[in-house]
């Protein structure tokens, strides 16, 4: 029975996608001034942005706190149509979101997974172009966001 069980736990834990390394990038300003930032850089690189939501505004209409969050969904289907063409599976992690928050010291970050690990684990090729164009555009975003 122990082996059962022991199997059950190896086949289990190889079969879920693998955790994604998440990337942080320090703001100077205020959650919403780099949401709005990051909106603008999106925009000016011909990428579209689908959704802004504001974390904090949604648990305050529930009479809850939640620390100042707001998270921007965005892409471009130059990108990411090769991506699922690759694997349809990929459009679970398609569009790309940033998330920025206070923390409890009151820093702002900016921070989003990094695409790698995440279509890597659906046997994508890690040296696939689009992925380095995907990195390569959330690391620019995100430090142009944050200045």
């Amino acid at each position: 029975m122990k082996r059962l069980l022991i199997a059950g736990a190896i086949a289990m834990s190889s079969s879920l996608p693998a955790a994604a390394e998440l990337i942080s990038v320090i703001s100077n300003k205020s959650v919403s001034e780099t949401i709005d930032a990051l909106e603008a850089a999106v925009e000016n690189a011909g990428t579209t942005v689908f959704a802004r939501v504001d974390h904090a505004g949604g648990a305050k209409k529930i009479g809850e706190e939640l620390a100042d969050a707001e998270l921007l969904v965005f892409g471009n289907p130059k990108i990411g149509t090769p991506a699922m063409q690759a694997n349809i599976q990929a459009g679970l992690y398609l569009p790309l979101k940033v998330l920025a928050y206070e923390a409890e010291d009151g820093t702002v970050y900016l921070t989003y997974e990094d695409p790698t690990t995440r279509l890597v684990s659906l046997g994508i090729d890690r040296e696939a172009p689009f992925i380095a164009i995907m990195k390569g555009a959330l690391g620019k975003l995100t430090a142009a966001a944050a200045e």
